[in-house]
C-alpha cells in the first residue's frame, strides 16, 4: 500500500458518496445540537456490532435485525439526549416509526434505515420530535456535514471525535484506486464496550463484499473499541456500524476477505478505529490523562486481556495517576487479584518508561523525575508477567473528582 495519508479535518463524510448533517431538534434541554443524519448516495453494503447488555435499547434491537435480514443501507439517524432504552414496546414502536419517517423523506425502504440513540435510560422518546428533526436534517445534508453530525451525537463528551485516512491501492484489480476510510464516534462515560463503542459510524468508499465488511468490522472492533474502558460499565446502546458506498471504484470487483485489497483496507480501518478508541479513553468523564496499559508475557490472549483490564479498571490505579503518585504497588495488586496465573518473581513493571519493579521487587527510581513525567498527556503502564508470549494493549483514563460531579448531576 502506498501513499497512506492521515487526512486533516477528516470525517465520516470524507469518503466519497456520503453526506451528513447535525441539527438541534429538541431532544436535549440544553438546546445543543442533538440529531445527526448520515446518507449514502447509493445503497451501501453495511455491517454492525452492538452491545451485549441484556437491557439493549430499542434502536439496538431494530438494527440487529437489519444486519440479519437486509442487504443494503441508505441512511443512519442518531439522536442524543435520550437513550430509548428500557422503554418496552413503546420504545420499539418509536424506533421503527423513526425509520419509516426517514425512509419517506429520503426515498427508500424503512429497512434501509439504521437508527441509534444515546442519553438517559428509561425515558420515553417522543416521536413528534423526529417528525421535525428528520426533514430539517435532510435539508441540511452536505458532503462537508460530518463535523456537524459528530457534534450532534455528543452527550458528556467534551469534544467531537472524527478521523479519516486515505491510501492508494496496490492490490490486483484495485491498483491505483484511491480509497478512503472515515469515522465518527461519541463516548465518554459508561464505557467498557463488549462489542464496539458507544455510538460509532465508519464509512469507506471502497467496494467491499458484505461478508468481508462484516469480518473486517468485527475484527477491528475486537482490537480497538473493545480495548477501551473508562469505568468498566457497558452501555445499553453501544452501536458500531460501517457503510461501504463503493463510490471510489464503481466498476471494480468487490473486495473479499483474504485478498491483498482486504489487508490494505483492514490496515486503514484499524488506523481510524484505534484513533477514535484512544480519543474516547482520553475524553473519559472527568479525565485529565489518557492511560495506556500494555501487558506482555501472558500465557494466552485471554489472560493478557484480563490482566490489562484489571489494571485499567482499578480505581486505586486510576486515582494514583490522577494524583501523580507513581505507586506501582497498585498495579501489582491489580495484576495479582485478577485470577491470571503467573509467578510474582517473574513480573516486571514500568511506569511512564521507568523501571519500577523487576523480578517482583522494587527498583529504586527518581520521584522528581516521575513527577515530571506525569505532566505528559498520556501515561503508559507496562507489565510483563513472564508467563508466556501473549500481549495486549488497553486504553483507559485516570479517575478524578470531576467524574463524580458529572455522574452525580447527569439527570439534573
Amino acid at each position: 500500500m502506498s501513499s497512506f495519508k492521515r487526512l486533516a479535518n477528516g470525517s465520516v463524510t470524507t469518503p466519497r458518496g456520503f453526506r451528513a448533517a447535525g441539527v438541534t431538534a429538541g431532544f436535549k434541554r440544553s438546546g445543543a445540537p442533538d440529531f445527526a443524519m448520515l446518507v449514502s448516495d447509493v445503497p451501501a453494503n453495511f455491517a454492525g456490532a452492538f452491545t451485549s447488555c441484556t437491557f439493549a435499547a430499542a434502536p439496538v434491537q431494530v438494527c440487529r435485525k437489519r444486519v440479519l435480514f437486509c442487504d443494503t443501507i441508505r441512511a443512519a439517524v442518531i439522536n442524543s439526549g435520550n437513550a430509548n432504552a428500557a422503554t418496552g414496546e413503546t420504545g420499539l414502536a418509536c424506533a421503527r416509526e423513526t425509520c419509516n419517517i426517514a425512509s419517506q423523506v429520503i426515498g427508500c425502504e424503512p429497512q434501509q434505515i439504521l437508527v441509534a440513540s444515546t442519553g438517559v435510560i428509561g425515558q420515553i422518546l417522543p416521536i413528534d420530535t423526529f417528525e421535525t428533526a428528520i426533514p430539517a436534517a435532510y435539508e441540511a445534508l452536505s458532503a462537508h456535514g460530518g463535523a456537524d453530525a459528530a457534534r450532534a451525537i455528543m452527550t458528556t463528551d467534551t469534544h467531537s471525535k472524527e478521523y479519516a485516512v486515505s491510501y492508494v491501492s496496490e492490490a490486483a484489480g484495485h491498483a491505483g484506486n484511491v480509497y478512503t476510510v472515515g469515522g465518527m464516534c461519541k463516548g465518554s462515560g459508561m464505557i467498557m464496550p463488549n462489542m464496539a463503542t458507544m455510538i460509532a459510524v465508519i464509512t469507506t468508499d471502497a467496494p467491499v463484499e458484505p461478508a468481508a465488511l462484516h469480518a473486517l468490522l468485527l475484527s477491528t472492533v475486537k482490537q480497538t473499541f473493545n480495548k477501551v474502558t473508562v469505568d468498566s460499565d457497558t452501555s445499553t446502546n453501544d452501536t458500531c456500524i460501517m457503510l461501504a458506498s463503493g463510490a471510489a471504484a464503481a466498476d471494480a470487483e468487490p473486495i473479499v476477505e483474504g485478498s491483498d485489497a482486504f489487508d490494505e483496507l483492514a490496515f486503514a480501518m484499524h488506523e481510524v478505529c484505534e484513533s477514535l478508541a484512544r480519543n474516547i479513553a482520553a475524553d473519559g468523564e472527568g479525565a485529565s490523562k489518557l492511560v495506556t496499559v500494555n501487558v506482555t508475557g501472558a500465557a494466552n490472549d485471554e489472560e493478557a486481556d484480563i490482566a490489562a483490564r484489571a489494571v485499567a479498571n482499578s480505581p486505586l490505579v486510576k486515582t494514583c495517576i490522577a494524583g501523580h503518585d507513581c505507586n506501582w504497588g497498585r498495579v501489582a495488586m491489580a495484576l495479582g487479584k485478577c485470577g491470571v496465573k503467573f509467578n510474582q518473581e517473574d513480573v516486571s513493571i514500568d511506569m511512564m518508561g521507568m523501571p519500577v519493579c523487576r523480578d517482583g521487587l522494587t527498583v529504586p527510581f527518581d520521584e522528581d523525575e516521575a513527577l515530571r513525567r506525569f505532566e505528559a498527556p498520556e501515561i503508559v503502564i507496562s507489565a510483563d508477567l513472564g508467563a508466556g508470549d501473549a500481549a495486549t494493549t488497553v486504553w483507559t483514563c485516570d479517575l478524578t473528582h470531576e467524574y463524580i460531579s458529572i455522574n452525580g448531576d447527569y439527570r439534573s
